[in-house]
């Protein structure tokens, strides 16, 4: 190759870096009556050069409210587990974020690290899928660069509670039961309505095309659950489960869905192992979530992790779209 040759394919290679740098802004859906407004973030395309953002303990290298880069993006939702925060899957966002997807997490009210006010009540199952189909509704209306956005390729990433909500949101329908735990003793009408059972439909959202589900919460789901699923599910288990997840329950549902999932068990892995790596700071205040079992190293499982993440919403969400 001559030297000219090498010049410029370096700079194409270093323009088409750039061009795929992850942009970062926060989000605010408004509230809706009863529902509360929702705070989170959004990863992008963008052709300026990412930097070091520090929010609490994470360290993300983006573009912060840099322009969005590209026009009709695929958009993928992302549900965090009990409560957890809009930033737990930040090394999946920033991936996808890099090959041109649009990502978009959320804080579920109630639910979340910030506020725990509600998260064993009954309610919080409720009203997750509704706060993933609100989203949605946001972002391809009233956001600001709505135009950017594909509303015929959208996936979901859900983790354990994100992950039961993944899956209510393409089509499953949970099974609560007349005497459900979380509404013992409990005075609602959410919980009325379950002694009675009478409980309201819950939010499904049909432009969902693809979902990847980790570790999901399964215990109120049955075989029927899951006939209505329609969409490919690419479906992670850890090997020791934790959270109130058990990999038998992981298990039974890649077996009950009606067409099978792209199952991967995590040899040696505990529950929050699909959380991303935890920097020093996080780990010291909370070793429960980044702790991880002997010979079980998280920033390489990450790496695997995210490129097959990233290679299913690009078979289901781009290549597909394409004939």
């Amino acid at each position: 190759m001559s030297r000219l040759s090498f010049i410029l394919t370096a700079l194409l290679c270093l323009a088409t870096s750039l061009a795929h740098a992850a942009g970062f802004q926060f989000i605010d859906v408004p509230g809706s009556g009863a529902l509360q407004p929702l705070k989170g973030a959004v990863w992008y395309p963008c052709a300026q050069p990412a930097n070091e953002v520090k929010l609490g303990p994470f360290i993300m290298s983006v573009a912060k409210d840099c322009p969005i880069a590209g026009k009709k993006l695929p958009l993928v939702v992302i549900s965090h587990g009990r409560g957890g925060t809009f930033l737990d899957h930040r090394d999946t966002a920033e991936i996808l974020a890099d090959a041109g997807f649009i990502v978009v997490a959320i804080n579920h009210p109630g639910d979340n690290a910030m506020d725990k006010s509600r998260t064993g009540e009954f309610s919080v199952f409720m009203e997750r899928p509704a706060d993933i189909k609100r989203v949605i509704d946001f972002v391809l209306g009233s956001w600001p660069d709505a135009a950017r956005v594909d509303a015929g390729r959208i996936g979901i990433f859900g983790f354990s509670r994100g992950g039961y909500t993944g899956l209510v949101a393409v089509g499953a329908k949970p099974y609560f039961g007349k005497r459900l735990r979380l509404c013992e003793g409990k005075d609602s009408a959410p919980c009325d309505q379950v002694h009675k059972g009478e409980l309201p439909e819950l939010a499904h959202d049909p432009r969902i095309k693809a979902a990847v589900v980790a570790d999901p919460l399964s215990v109120f789901f049955t075989v029927e659950s899951f006939k209505n699923v329609r969409v490919p599910v690419q479906l992670w288990g850890s090997e020791r489960g934790g959270g109130g997840v058990t990999p038998e329950s992981v298990v039974g549902a890649a077996n009950q869905l009606p067409s099978k999932p792209d199952f991967h068990a995590v040899p040696n892995s505990q529950h929050f192992a699909f959380l991303a790596p935890c920097p020093t700071e996080l780990s010291k205040i909370a070793p429960e979530i980044c702790a991880d079992g002997p010979g079980f190293d998280r920033t390489a499982f990450h790496k695997e992790f995210d490129a097959e993440v990233l290679a299913f919403f690009r078979k289901h969400l781009v290549d597909a779209q394409q004939f």
